[in-house]
């Protein structure tokens, strides 16, 4: 499995720093990953729905802690991009040999990181209801 795609939509809550959306392999989306600052650091929170007691239960996450530790590691690296320089130089697609149908060509690096689009970037002017409407909108509904 590879991380081929990694957007961090950042946020200017106390706790809440960030949604991310995850692809993995060029064809799996998984969104509403949240970045979150506790007591020992960043940590990841997996998608989750509140079940009728009142408890919440994650809908998607890793099965082993190698698996965990490389998609916080990609994710973290990835948050940390986009609030240090929110419009940092990144290769594009073409630059980085992936053609356009989303496969890597021979001897490209299989896994490209992308940048959110400009507007996504200012995210601190941003309300976090606007940020929630770029994520959803941004979502696998809207997949193309």
């Amino acid at each position: 499995m590879e991380i081929t795609q990694v957007k961090v939509f950042p946020v200017q809550e106390e706790k809440l720093k960030a949604f991310v959306s995850v692809v993995l392999d060029h064809c799996f989306m998984i969104n509403d990953i949240k970045v979150i600052q506790g007591k020992e650091g960043l940590f990841l929170s997996m998608p989750s729905r509140r079940k009728k007691n009142g408890e919440f239960k994650d809908v998607a996450h890793p099965l082993n802690n190698a698996t965990r530790r490389l998609l916080e590691e990609r994710v973290l690296a990835e948050y940390r991009l986009v609030v240090d320089d929110p419009t940092p130089r990144r290769p594009d697609r073409a630059e980085a040999g992936v053609p356009a149908a989303g496969v890597p060509a021979a001897g490209a690096p299989a896994a490209v990181p992308v940048s959110p689009p400009a507007e996504e970037a200012v995210a601190d002017e941003r309300t976090l209801e606007e940020v929630q409407e770029l994520h959803l909108r941004d979502s696998f509904w809207t997949v193309s």
